[in-house]
């Protein structure tokens, strides 16, 4: 669909079938037509990107725009008004997510139950993961003025906890909600998310046999994986994987329980990392090969349109 992008992050579509795309390191926001024209909606202000840090998520419900970037001193995330073509009205919405130059979460996403989600990382400080007074290692539910949605389960913007590093959020067919999470050495994570729920990090990564924890329902070697964006179409999961270089589709059961996964272009585009579905119910993928750690390819980087 597009190419010569540098680090596209996020992918959120629009009403009309349009698809809004970051780009980390230039802090640039793109419009992407159905028809793969490429157009800048605006520059970000206030973007610090190092590490793994930058512009990340997006995510739009109407005429507004969310973004989730890390400035000089925290992550935060933003929302601006589109309805002119363009980016007006900015509203930081949440600050204070802890900032590092690895573990920075990014991904945004709105469930079904019309509420903001965000994945956010530990920042480096595996200790933040575990604490509720810390926004790091979290995901976080919110409403779209940025207070804490009805029922959280601490009152707060927190709705789950224990995580390393939150890149990808979807939801099923039935609303069950879903996230991949890096793993350290051992095991990356796919986990089905419950309301006030500990994943367990930095005391398990992986399955364990602790009462207190819950069990991913999928996990990989960093090196077949890296998960980092997720969606949910045609009855699986799609999972892009940065280090181990291929899209996974994890078929889903009636009942929310995994299939075996199955590896699609295994090599073959390098680095995936945003994975989003498009109004049509097929995928958008990024890939992810100037961000550093990948092999730049001619026209990297990419938006993939996959057909299902």
């Amino acid at each position: 669909m597009a190419t010569d992008l540098t680090v596209p992050w996020g992918i959120a579509f629009l009403r009309g079938g349009d698809a809004l795309v970051t780009e980390r390191n230039s802090a640039r926001l793109l419009r992407i037509t159905r028809a793969g024209q490429v157009s800048e909606v605006g520059t970000i202000e206030g973007v610090n990107a190092s590490g793994e840090g930058g512009l990340l998520g997006v995510a739009a419900r109407g005429n507004m725009v969310f973004v989730y970037y890390t400035a000089a001193d925290d992550n935060r995330i933003v929302r601006y008004d589109l309805s002119s073509g363009r980016l007006t009205n900015p509203k930081v919405l949440v600050t204070g997510i802890p900032k590092g130059s690895q573990h920075d979460g990014g991904r945004l996403a709105f469930g079904p139950d019309g509420y903001l989600y965000a994945g956010t990382g530990d920042a480096g400080d595996s200790s933040l993961a575990q604490r509720l007074d810390s926004l790091g290692g979290k995901i976080l539910r919110m409403t779209v003025d940025g207070a804490p949605a009805p029922r959280n389960p601490f009152g707060t913007l927190v709705y789950s906890y224990g995580h390393r590093n939150v890149q990808g959020l979807a939801w099923d067919w039935a609303g069950r909600m879903y996230a991949t999470e890096f793993g350290q050495n051992t095991w990356d994570e796919i986990n089905a998310i419950k309301s006030g729920g500990n994943y367990g990090w930095p005391v398990v990564e992986g399955k364990s046999n602790d009462p207190r924890f819950i069990n991913p329902i999928v996990t990989w070697t960093p090196a077949e994986a890296s998960p980092s964006g997720l969606a949910f179409a045609k009855g699986s999961l799609w999972v892009g994987a940065l280090r181990g270089e291929r899209l996974w589709q994890v078929p889903l059961r009636w009942n929310g329980t995994p299939g075996t996964p199955i590896a699609h272009y295994t090599g073959v585009y390098g680095r995936l990392r945003a994975v989003a579905t498009t109004p049509g119910r097929d995928l958008w993928v990024s890939t992810s090969n100037k961000d550093g750690r990948g092999t730049p390819r001619t026209g990297d980087d990419k938006i993939l349109n996959v057909k299902l």
